[in-house]
């Protein structure tokens, strides 16, 4: 597969492009985030492997700009950075995973094996339409439609949003809409999906009637 590498350190992405290479891989390397995106405008990548802490343009303000250009290669961050803060910041601004350094080698060939199938998937999947009452969303076009208004929502609300109606009709514990949404493994005793369904309560209507539903000591569900 054909993967694009964003690192600066030269120790590290020594180490990536030659373990990336010997397991049949072709990688592409871009020390500056700035590099990064005209190799981005320029070529076709399966899946982009970022540092945060990058010289002039950052992971952050990176990532942010491939996702406003609706560019949806899967992005897996590679960052020192270990704290629950950091990860949710990435994976707000549209990240799909993130791996904290040090990391075992066939760990990583694990998640950008999984990135990329749960990407080609999705890609494999016919045009559909997601409906609950009044709200409507479009997977092709990652937009949500209440009564015909838009619904402005973040990356990270709009997978849970479309994780939850995937699933409507059924109780989703914590730790499933965790696995399901972010894709890692957080300290089980954070308190981020309460806080993204707080934040999808506050965007979405529920005058005319509940949809997002609290069961008390197991989760939650959406239902019709």
């Amino acid at each position: 597969m054909n993967i694009l590498l964003v690192e600066d350190d030269e120790r590290i992405s020594k180490f990536l492009l030659k373990g990336l290479g010997e397991a049949g891989h072709q990688v592409s390397l871009a020390e500056s985030g700035e590099s990064a995106r005209e190799m981005i405008g320029s070529y076709d990548f399966d899946v982009i492997l970022m540092d945060i802490m990058l010289p002039g343009l950052d992971g952050v303000q990176l990532t942010q700009l491939i996702r406003f250009k609706e560019i949806h290669i899967p992005i897996l961050v590679l960052s020192a950075l270990n704290s629950p803060d950091d990860k949710v910041k990435m994976l707000d601004m549209g990240a799909d995973d993130y791996l904290t350094k040090p990391f075992h080698f066939d760990e990583l060939l694990s998640r950008i094996n999984a990135l990329t199938r749960r990407n080609r998937l999705s890609y494999q999947k016919s045009s559909e339409l997601l409906h609950c009452r009044n709200i409507t969303i479009n997977k092709d076009l990652h937009t949500v439609t209440q009564d015909a208004r838009p619904v402005n929502l973040s990356p990270t609300e709009y997978k849970l949003l479309l994780f939850l109606l995937e699933n409507k009709n059924k109780v989703l514990s914590r730790t499933q809409i965790l696995n399901g949404v972010w894709g890692i493994n957080f300290d089980s005793t954070t308190n981020v999906v309460d806080v993204y369904v707080s934040y999808l309560r506050n965007k979405i209507d529920e005058s005319q009637g509940q949809i997002i539903y609290t069961v008390k000591g197991a989760g939650y569900l959406i239902k019709e």
